[in-house]
């Protein structure tokens, strides 16, 4: 394959590459010299639930690799303690080293779903940032001004709004362009929210005498809301680790607007393929009949052929026909009497009161068909009783 036709897949799907001749310069080098492009990714395992959104620039590495070139993960074990501030109004609170130790873990066996292990470097900034003294820290300060970082959108935003801004998140951007110098990365992914710690990084590898990264910028999955930006305290998240049938749903909750979207970055789809779509979209067919082949191409994905089917034949049968599955999870109870939003937790439908109390203010709550409106409401305990959750999730109550 040409260094051409590498750019071509390169730039699919892609908000901004920066800049693009230097990128064209590497892929030509690389096919001359055999040499492979190292192409870094750097996540801060603050959590280890991944939603798709995250795998919007995996997917992009995955596709370097098929190239046969390097996929470079970073954990930021020493970033996560700081708490990168980009599109936040407050600070993300610090975690202790084992619990970011432990998310990255997990981290990484969800990426693995998509990138190659033999192909994939993992990293930890405690390699380079652990041996640094404070005289090292001051010179790497030293290479950025003040009026620079003030550029930065959400650090500016913050000062004019009076919000906190701590130095030590001064420090963030610094430390992910050093680990541009410390890999050697050559090309750099992320969201477009994160094109000044990148190009950052950039400057970083100019002081040093490297040769400078390219940024591949790829756009921000929108939630299923259709709103916001993809993530979990919106609860508008498809998680990799969502059951099939779950992921079904949640993409045909979706609104229409957002089908172009999702196959363009949550799938694997071709060129070809994004183009018949879009005919479609625009010839005026059903909306529900391509949310339906694109939520089985998502499920595909993770859980193979067989579970997408199961899954669409799942959701047509209980939303299609308005069924009640035949199967489901039964909760044992002792109790005559529980609150809603307890039972709601304690069963695991749902992780937290306040994503209880959320689903009951959305209407999402019913017991044997009755629409649960109020928070404190106190329910008789009854055997065989169903309470839903949402739109995908049951249990059947057995009095014990």
């Amino acid at each position: 394959m040409t260094f051409e036709q590498e750019l071509k897949i390169i730039s699919k799907n892609v908000e901004e590459i920066i800049p693009l001749d230097e990128l064209k310069a590497k892929l030509a080098s690389s096919a001359k010299t055999g040499k492979p492009l190292r192409i870094k990714y750097g996540i801060d395992p603050t959590g280890f639930d991944i939603h798709i959104g995250h795998l919007v620039p995996i997917r992009k590495m995955r596709e370097f690799q098929d190239l046969g070139h390097t996929g470079v993960i970073i954990i930021g074990d020493f970033t996560a303690q700081i708490g990168d501030p980009t599109g936040r109004d407050e600070s993300r609170p610090p975690l202790s080293h084992e619990q970011i130790i432990s998310n990255s873990e997990k981290y990484m066996e969800q990426l693995f779903s998509i990138l190659l292990p033999e192909q994939t470097e993992v990293r930890y900034q405690t390699e380079w940032f652990g041996k640094m003294t404070l005289a090292d820290v001051l010179r790497l300060m030293g290479k950025f001004t003040l009026a620079q970082f003030m550029a930065h959108d959400t650090f500016r935003s913050r000062y004019e709004q009076g919000l906190s801004l701590g130095m030590h998140e001064l420090m963030y951007p610094l430390l992910q362009a050093y680990d541009s110098v410390a890999v050697e990365s050559d090309v750099e992914l992320g969201a477009t929210e994160q094109k000044f710690n990148i190009l950052c990084g950039r400057d970083m590898q100019r002081y040093y005498d490297l040769p400078q990264q390219v940024a591949v910028l790829s756009p921000i999955l929108l939630g299923t809301d259709g709103v916001n930006k993809m993530g979990k305290s919106l609860n508008n998240y498809i998680a990799v680790f969502d059951t099939p049938a779950d992921k079904f749903g949640k993409v045909m909750s979706i609104p229409d607007g957002l089908i172009m979207n999702y196959y363009s970055y949550a799938t694997t789809c071709c060129e070809e393929e994004l183009a018949e779509v879009k005919a479609k979209l625009e010839s005026g067919i059903n909306p529900m009949i391509l949310k339906k082949a694109l939520a089985s191409e998502i499920v595909k994905l993770y859980h193979g052929e067989d579970e997408a089917a199961k899954a669409q034949a799942g959701f047509e049968s209980l939303f299609s026909k308005k069924e009640i599955p035949d199967e489901m999870p039964e909760y044992e109870l002792s109790e005559n009497q529980i609150g809603i939003v307890q039972l709601l937790v304690q069963s695991g439908l749902c992780s937290t009161n306040g994503e209880a109390k959320r689903l009951i203010q959305g209407g999402g709550v019913s017991l044997d068909g009755e629409k649960i409106t109020s928070f404190d409401t106190s329910i008789t305990v009854a055997e065989g009783s169903v309470l839903r959750a949402g739109k995908r999730k049951f249990i059947k109550i057995k009095k014990i």
